[in-house]
């Protein structure tokens, strides 16, 4: 097998390379956007529901008729933050939790952080601005977590743990073909040069 120097315009088209354009192969995958969007509004619903569970705590520590309320509250703002964080999907978190690498898992720990903030909102102190937060961070990661149960029955979470993995497989496959790409480039002006 011989090696052609020639100009690869001059090259016949069954040598020629394929013409891939790099901004066709790192199109993105509309079904990870998606899911990216979806943990995001999770990751802000939790941390609505930190705010709503601060400001509940200091204002049951601050009245001293409601210690336990404003312990129960404290719990709820760090399994909130917890929640917040596991969105990010960092795979740190997943090594001592798995069970929050499964769609499932994950929604439970939501539902119960909602349930958690909702059962111990103040109506009647606080002022309305804190029970309508209260409400609504509740309501909000309620629904998401009531969201990521359903999707984990039907195995959505798995579906996209693979399509990561492909994408990740593809992205370093791009690396590499830019590389090949400048490589080749670089051997083209040598050619060039010496010719």
């Amino acid at each position: 097998m011989s090696i052609s120097t020639q100009d690869p315009e001059l090259l016949p088209e069954d040598d020629a390379p394929p013409d891939l354009s790099i901004q066709y192969l790192k199109r993105e995958d509309s079904f990870l956007t998606v899911c990216r969007c979806f943990s995001g509004i999770t990751a802000i619903s939790a941390l609505l529901c930190v705010v709503a569970n601060v400001f509940s705590a200091i204002h049951a520590f601050k009245n001293g008729n409601d210690i336990f309320g404003g312990v129960l509250r404290c719990y709820a703002i760090v399994i909130a933050l917890f929640v917040a964080v596991a969105e990010s999907e960092w795979q740190r978190i997943f090594q001592f939790w798995r069970i929050l690498e499964y769609w499932a898992g994950r929604g439970m720990l939501q539902v119960f952080v909602g349930v958690m903030t909702r059962a111990l909102s103040d109506l009647e102190s606080g002022g309305k601005a804190l029970v309508i937060l209260q409400q609504l961070s509740s309501y909000m990661l309620l629904g998401c977590g009531l969201l990521y149960i359903f999707s984990g029955i039907l195995c959505i979470g798995h579906l996209k743990r693979a399509r990561m993995k492909k994408a990740k497989s593809r992205e370093e496959a791009l690396r590499d073909l830019e590389e090949l790409e400048q490589r080749r480039k670089e051997l083209q002006s040598l050619l060039v040069r010496r010719n």
